[in-house]
């Protein structure tokens, strides 16, 4: 009877074997994909890249070891399914997309895509279609567009209905129009980029359920109008880029509750207010950029910068600030970018205590109104080199000074001091250069003598060369 036994167990695997060429594929290491999403997969690559790719040349399958880049699988019930796809020039073996491309509808049957990236693919003008991206709403945790010029219009509203989504990344491309209500959806958030795009009208006001979103980037578009009061609910944010577009207003008050707060940039927008009594809360910052706003003079002013001792950046230019440099900058001792240039300072420039900052790197006060003499040490130059600007100072001024280190950078732009004295009196300021000491039969030393000479209200520059010649026994 065990020949019976031997027939019927050879029958049930070839009907095994039957039944799986019409539903899986198995790949090299013996797990079968499934056909539909193989030929999802390929009919989506074929309408970026081309129709006459076909996937000939793959051996053995995408998922079982994958030449493709940018495509990833992973197991589900013992079948390979399709996880994660980027198309465009990412890597140099990456597949290119074609001139002319279309999404098809066959990307939405990848019913287990979790990550789905356009990269530098789209460079002729293309609409998004609204699709059935609320087939992916379960699977789909990133979705990025990064530098698409190509890609138009306005995003779709189906986006809304990828409620999984934990990362939603438009970067770069040539969106346009205002933002879908729908995206208030994504309450999953942990990373919303909107940068570099055309969008415009007001940022919408719904961040209250957004929990989770770390990551806020809406720089360089035309959003404009304030700032929705909800902004200060997402308690867990970290970044906060608001920077070049057409914002103004106040700071909502909310957002001295960000207690996690490190970035928050709102350069060149229209905002005017609201700092002093929400900025100086967030001690968690460490990148605060301000620069190109009409700031309200005695609501800057009045913040006590002392208490922001995490600052790394600070950037403060072109707000059309006045009044002597705040003196609490001088006790951030872990800034190393400041940016005070191109507003109505005006007094004396604290350089001693600025000096003694450990860790600053780049100090520009020039475009102010600024007074006096800079007391800063040879040293602080060699190491600022060009990263420290005073020009465009009128009545700021530097003595010349004296370094062999290659690494010394001169001021640019300022006025030489000069010292005033009372009529009658004669001051000598000498200047040693060039000493050179030989112990041999010989030395010489040379010594420049400045005299400057007061009479009747005039001073006369007079400069003589006196050389001393001292002959060594």
């Amino acid at each position: 009877m065990s020949w019976i036994h031997s027939v019927f167990f050879l029958f049930l695997v070839f009907r095994w074997c039957i039944a799986g060429e019409s539903s899986a594929e198995v790949t090299d290491d013996g797990a079968p994909m499934e056909i539909s999403d193989r030929e999802a997969l390929y009919s989506t690559i074929q309408g970026f890249v081309g129709d006459s790719w076909n996937g000939s040349d793959l051996y053995p399958e995408p998922c079982g070891w994958t030449p493709i880049q940018g495509v990833s699988c992973d197991l589900f019930d013992a079948l390979w399914y399709v996880t994660e796809l980027t198309l465009g020039l990412v890597h140099e073996n990456s597949l290119s997309c074609a001139a002319s491309l279309e999404i098809k509808p066959q990307l939405f049957k990848l019913k287990h895509l979790k990550s789905l990236s356009f990269v530098n693919c789209f460079t002729s003008s293309l609409t998004i279609p609204k699709g059935d991206w609320t087939s992916l709403g379960n699977s789909l945790e990133s979705l990025e567009f990064r530098s698409n010029p190509g890609l138009i219009g306005e995003l779709p509203e189906t986006f809304g209905s990828l409620t999984n989504l934990k990362s939603l990344v438009v970067l770069e491309n040539g969106f346009n129009g205002k933002l879908p209500m729908s995206l208030c959806n994504l309450s999953s958030l942990k990373r919303l980029v909107l940068a570099g795009n055309l969008f415009t009208g007001t940022i919408p006001d719904c961040f209250n359920g957004f929990k989770d979103l770390l990551i806020l980037d809406l720089s360089r578009n035309s959003f404009s109008g304030t700032l929705p009061s909800t902004i200060g609910e997402m308690v867990s944010l970290l970044k906060l880029d608001l920077s070049n577009n057409q914002l103004e207003g106040k700071l909502p008050q909310g957002i001295g509750f960000l207690k996690n707060l490190t970035l928050l940039d709102v350069r060149n927008n229209k905002i005017s207010g609201g700092f002093s009594q929400n900025v100086e809360k967030i001690r968690s910052l460490t990148d605060l950029v301000l620069s190109g706003n009409p700031m309200d003079i005695d609501d800057m002013m009045g913040i006590k910068w002392e208490s922001m001792g995490n600052l790394v950046v600070l950037d403060l230019s072109k707000m059309g600030l006045r009044g002597d440099i705040p003196y609490g900058l001088t006790k951030l001792k872990r800034l190393r970018f400041l940016g005070l240039n191109d507003n109505e300072l005006t007094g004396t420039v604290p350089s001693k205590e600025l000096e003694t900052l450990p860790c600053l790197g780049a100090l520009y006060i020039h475009g102010n109104n600024l007074t006096g003499e800079l007391r800063f040490s040879t040293k602080f130059y060699e190491k600022m080199g060009t990263r420290f600007k005073a020009s465009k100072n009128p009545n700021l001024c530097q003595y010349d000074m004296v370094s062999e280190s290659s690494n010394y950078v001169p001021p640019l732009g300022l006025k030489p001091c000069k010292m005033k004295k009372t009529e009658g009196d004669l001051v000598i300021m000498q200047t040693f250069r060039n000493l050179k000491k030989e112990e041999s039969s010989s030395s010489s030393m040379s010594l420049m003598v400045t005299r400057h000479v007061l009479s009747n209200g005039l001073m006369w520059d007079l400069l003589l060369g006196l050389s001393l010649i001292v002959l060594l026994i």
